[in-house]
């Protein structure tokens, strides 16, 4: 998963999530199976963070079999443990390079949504 605009922007703020479920090797993406996405007009603090991020897993065509995946920055360096609290599934920080390389999918999907809605 990604979020995309967590900076405000002629006064206000649009958070876009996006939860991409794919397929992945050691090493590589090899499909998306799906995306979710959601948005919020709040103030990016933790709490609203976790919360657009668990509409996005929500969204997606079937729950994740395995765990929600992002970088360390998009939570403000907050333990695992404690994001997980908000999201159905379990969670972790990026530690392998398909993992990496599936939260550039996401990225790309999160800031490619959020242009459409401005």
């Amino acid at each position: 998963m990604d979020i995309s605009g967590r900076h405000e922007e002629s006064g206000e703020y649009l958070m876009v999530a996006a939860a991409v479920y794919a397929a992945v090797g050691t090493n590589r993406l090899r499909s998306v199976e799906g995306m979710g996405f959601a948005t919020s007009e709040n103030p990016p603090t933790f709490e609203h963070t976790a919360r657009v991020v668990a509409g996005a897993v929500e969204e997606l065509p079937e729950p994740p079999d395995g765990p929600v995946v992002a970088e360390r920055g998009e939570f403000y360096e907050e333990p695992a443990v404690r994001v997980e609290q908000f999201l159905g599934p379990s969670f972790k920080y990026v530690e392998s390079i398909a993992e990496r390389k599936t939260v550039q999918a996401a990225h790309h999907a999160a800031y490619a949504a959020r242009k459409l809605f401005l």
